[in-house]
């Protein structure tokens, strides 16, 4: 008995300090209170797209217990989509989320951080960035411009447009007035098409006046909303343009640099969840959208082989006339292909193959 209450006093000493640690990671930083706004590049009729913005702010609110709020806009609403990396590299709004092609005008660079014609598809994209040193090499071209970026989505390989008339060789392509942007409308006018740039609102009404041949948009669960099949009803594949076209968040490079290293790990994880959504949603969707859309009157058409060699070979000559002009292309070009050739050695053993059986099992019912 006279050594108890020395040994009660020890042990609860003992555990104090076992406890302290524990406390200390709350106490070493404060956490602000936060409102930031994050402008989408997307109207809200795209749900997918747009609801990651919803996605991203709903989860960084519930971690953070509500002190971090993120206030999601469509676009148009406070900045229009070619102004959006403007607006966040200045400070007028924290976040955004749009893909990088939108300031294509600016640098060609940002177009290889989306898709490029004949580029990676939505996994080589996303091994690239993650695991091949993309996130690194971007990084550097970003911060030029006062922006920093984490992958927010992929819609996958998207389909090839909308058009009155079929493409049966390159030769219908001569003055076709098609609504398709960034390299890949840089690409297909040096095989004729006169690219057009038209908002998605917009596409139906300038097809059904002629003053468009053909739109592309992005695949089936989207396109679907537009109603293009009713006016423009044969519906090409694939958009060799965009094999995997990357959505990214952008964040304010000094807004982030400012940030507690809790809430810069809460984004991480918070656009890590929403990507992986973002491309499920779209393979889970998309086939039923088809379903429909071909029922409703569209005609599923593979573009010729000779057309897609023709722009292959339209594309490599643009690249290398970009590379010549900008050594921050071909670096990252370089980059892009070599990673994209490993990809394809691997797809080709084993996913591919078991792809292609699949594919023919399920046409043998």
């Amino acid at each position: 008995m006279p050594n108890t209450l020395p040994r009660r006093a020890l042990l609860s000493a003992g555990l104090a300090t076992a406890a302290a640690p524990l406390a200390a990671p709350a106490l070493a930083e404060a956490v602000p209170e936060l409102t930031w706004r994050l402008a989408s590049g997307f109207p809200k009729n795209l749900d997918i797209l747009f609801g990651a913005t919803e996605s991203f702010a709903r989860i960084v609110g519930e971690a953070t217990d509500g002190r971090f709020k993120i206030q999601p806009s469509a676009v148009g609403e406070i900045v229009p989509a070619e102004g959006l990396l403007d607006a966040v590299g200045s400070g007028k709004v924290e976040i955004g989320h749009a893909s990088a092609s939108a300031a294509v005008a600016k640098d060609p660079v940002f177009a290889l951080a989306t898709a490029t014609p004949f580029g990676l598809n939505a996994r080589g994209q996303s091994a690239w960035w993650l695991q091949g040193g993309a996130a690194e090499l971007f990084a550097e071209i970003f911060a030029k411009h006062g922006l920093t970026a984490l992958p927010g989505g992929n819609t996958g390989a998207q389909m090839g447009g909308w058009f009155r008339k079929e493409i049966k060789t390159t030769a219908d392509l001569q003055n076709l007035k098609f609504r398709v942007a960034g390299l890949g409308g840089q690409v297909l006018a040096k095989l004729g098409v006169s690219p057009q740039a038209i908002a998605g609102p917009d596409l139906y009404g300038a097809l059904e006046s002629k003053a468009l041949d053909a739109a592309e948009w992005i695949g089936p669960h989207d396109d679907e909303k537009l109603g293009l099949q009713k006016v423009a009803p044969i519906y090409h594949f694939p958009g060799f343009w965009e094999g995997g076209a990357a959505v990214l968040f952008w964040f304010n490079a000094e807004k982030w640099k400012a940030l507690p290293k809790t809430y810069k790990a809460v984004l991480q994880a918070a656009a890590a969840q929403v990507a992986a959504e973002v491309q499920a949603k779209y393979d889970a969707r998309n086939p039923q959208a088809l379903r429909r859309l071909v029922a409703g009157g569209a005609q599923l058409r593979p573009f010729p082989q000779d057309v897609i060699e023709a722009a292959l070979k339209a594309a490599n000559d643009l690249y290398g006339e970009l590379s010549a002009k900008n050594a921050d292309f071909k670096r990252i070009y370089d980059a892009m292909k070599a990673f994209r050739n490993e990809e394809y050695l691997w797809f080709q053993v084993a996913e591919y193959t078991y792809d292609n059986f699949m594919i023919r099992a399920r046409a043998r019912g």
